[in-house]
């Protein structure tokens, strides 16, 4: 059943959002909250079919749901054959993931008109427009199982599926013992759709949990949230298949899933240190192709001590989502 907009989104009056050096500036948005239909929660990321049109968001109970503006939400797919609706509907329990699946990257081909899913527990999955149970298409790569695929993008110019997967040792349920043990397992891979092929690109990364191709293709950035890094690795030109530090040292912690621009650069969604507190707040970060900053503001007005994972421009809003919220945050002109 589709839950109206009216009832689903709750709109805040104008904010100010302090936006630190590169220059410092001050910017005026407002900002409104899309709710999930409850008890839905945790939406990881997002993944649109046009812009600023319909999305699709994967919860912790393990359904993607799909948002129409005029319409609201409706229960699009999900990942596991064995998720019952007692079980499973509303859990956030991360120890019924491996029953219930539990989607997290996402990603739009606007051409095939396909949805590509990295589920935590249930590998590379893709779902038509009929959604349902989503088709599993890959469950390990050079006989190496997947332990935790985390994030996904599709490359703009060839169609391959780029995907993450976050360690070879530490599934979802034990994220804090590999932050402990500063694990370093993690694999970057390419899915080829035509050959139906995975090949590892990277390895030994420190828990890679966004990723996002450049817009011709040419590379894609890949982020360390325990190594406080993101790694560039090249596609194409006289450097492809080569890796090399793209931007690190930049007093954040935690970056998380990463987006292009329409423009040509990205968004990433990261912490910072509250200096007088040492707490952790959301802050999101913009960069050119060239690892130049060009913004990095704070989210902690809306989000608080809360933990984003994602930022995504999309029409002429950015749409924020976190495992640790019921609502998709937009933030508009």
């Amino acid at each position: 059943m589709a839950i109206p907009p009216s009832s689903a989104v709750a709109v805040v009056s104008v904010l100010s959002i302090f936006v630190f050096s590169f220059p410092a500036t001050v910017l005026s948005e407002t900002f409104r909250q899309i709710f999930l239909p409850p008890p839905a929660f945790g939406p990881e990321s997002i993944a649109f079919e046009s812009p600023g049109g319909a999305f699709y968001t994967g919860v912790s109970d393990g359904h993607i749901f799909k948002y129409q503006p005029l319409t609201g939400w409706t229960v699009f797919a999900f990942t596991s054959p064995n998720r019952s609706v007692a079980f499973c509907d509303g859990t956030t329990d991360p120890n019924k993931g491996p029953i219930c699946g539990r989607p997290f990257g996402l990603a739009y081909n606007s051409f095939t008109k396909l949805l590509y899913i990295a589920d935590a527990y249930y590998g590379l999955l893709v779902a038509d427009s009929n959604g349902r149970l989503a088709r599993q298409i890959a469950t390990s790569a050079e006989g190496q199982p997947f332990v935790f695929l985390n994030a996904i993008d599709i490359d703009p110019v060839t169609g391959n599926v780029y995907f993450t997967d976050a360690s070879a040792v530490y599934d979802l349920r034990n994220s804090s013992k590999a932050a402990q043990v500063n694990d370093s397992t993690a694999r970057l891979l390419k899915y080829d759709p035509r050959t139906s092929q995975v090949t590892v690109l990277l390895r030994n990364l420190s828990r890679a949990v966004g990723l996002a191709v450049s817009r011709d293709g040419s590379f894609l950035l890949v982020s360390e949230a325990i190594g406080n890094r993101i790694r560039r690795y090249w596609l194409t030109g006289p450097k492809a298949n080569t890796a090399e530090i793209f931007l690190s040292n930049i007093n954040v912690v935690r970056p998380q899933n990463i987006k292009r621009t329409p423009s040509g650069g990205f968004w990433i969604a990261a912490a910072s240190v509250k200096q007088d507190s040492q707490t952790l707040v959301s802050i999101r970060i913009r960069v050119d192709g060239s690892g130049r900053i060009t913004e990095m503001a704070s989210l902690e007005g809306q989000y608080g001590s809360t933990l984003i994972s994602e930022v995504q421009e999309s029409g002429l809003s950015l749409y924020v989502s976190s495992r640790n919220a019921s609502f998709i945050g937009v933030y508009g002109p």
